[in-house]
């Protein structure tokens, strides 16, 4: 099941369930029924309305009241690429929420970083509240997946210990561009394209850390709540991004989220 998070022109945003009708036909459309509020806090119920994918537009499928958390280096090849040292257990970083923008949202690049780096991650939406999660019942915590961008000023992240600022500024948390409810995480593949040239393109099973395990350690530490997002990490091919790009990260079995790049 997809859940998307969308606004009509004359609306207010809402959730709504993502299909595709006439599949491998002329005709073949993706709709999105609406249903009423939250999905993460009420149980699904269509309104009634339907609406062509093409006439709305998508929305961050989550804006968490509580908090993003990262992991950094939990791919071989990436630490490699960037000369770093293997963590001896996940390596955690927080985005705030104001971090986090939609599909179709420009990445707009900071006055203060020469070198923003594109990072096309799985990311995991938390649906209950949950504390020290034991291996076998991490299914019971989560609400589905999306595609993320852990947008990173590479230049001031190697000037600091803390990474808040070359992680954490205002839309630097790309998400979307919906929710896949039903996805086994541990081998999908991952690619991103830079202006239609893919410069990353790896698989969730090259994770040092999958997603059960990285769950289960961060609970152990902080408290969960529904509609937190976990970034689970990049592949290699981090890239330098600037105006005028164009960033495209798929998951398979997700979809592709979409975001020019723009410097104002």
């Amino acid at each position: 099941m997809r859940i998307a998070r969308f606004t009509t022109p004359e609306g207010e945003p809402q959730f709504g369930l993502v299909e595709t009708v006439g599949a491998g036909t002329a005709t073949e459309r993706t709709i999105i029924n609406a249903v009423k509020g939250d999905p993460l806090y009420a149980p699904l119920q269509p309104t009634g309305e339907r609406f062509d994918l093409d006439d709305v537009r998508l929305l961050a499928p989550v804006i968490p009241r509580s908090k993003v958390i990262g992991v950094g280096r939990n791919y071989a090849a990436h630490i490699k690429e960037l000369g770093n040292e293997t963590p001896d257990r996940p390596l955690l970083f927080f985005k705030p929420n104001t971090s986090v923008i939609g599909p179709g949202d420009p990445i707009v690049v900071p006055d203060w970083s020469e070198n923003l780096h594109v990072e096309g991650e799985l990311a995991v939406v938390i649906g209950r509240v949950c504390k020290e999660v034991p291996l076998e019942r991490v299914s019971e915590v989560i609400f589905g997946y999306t595609v993320a961008n852990d947008v990173t000023a590479r230049d001031v992240q190697r000037e600091e210990v803390q990474w808040g600022r070359a992680k954490g500024f205002d839309g630097s948390c790309p998400l979307g561009p919906w929710i896949e409810t039903e996805l086994d995480p541990r081998d999908v593949g991952l690619t991103t394209t830079l202006n239609g040239e893919t410069i990353q393109d790896g698989r969730t099973s090259l994770m040092l850390y999958p997603v059960a395990d990285l769950i289960v350690e961060i609970s152990r530490f902080f408290t969960l709540l529904p509609g937190d997002v976990i970034l689970t990490g990049t592949p290699a091919g981090v890239s330098r991004i600037d105006h005028g790009d164009a960033v495209n990260i798929t998951v398979e079995g997700i979809g592709t989220l979409a975001n020019p790049v723009l410097k104002r």
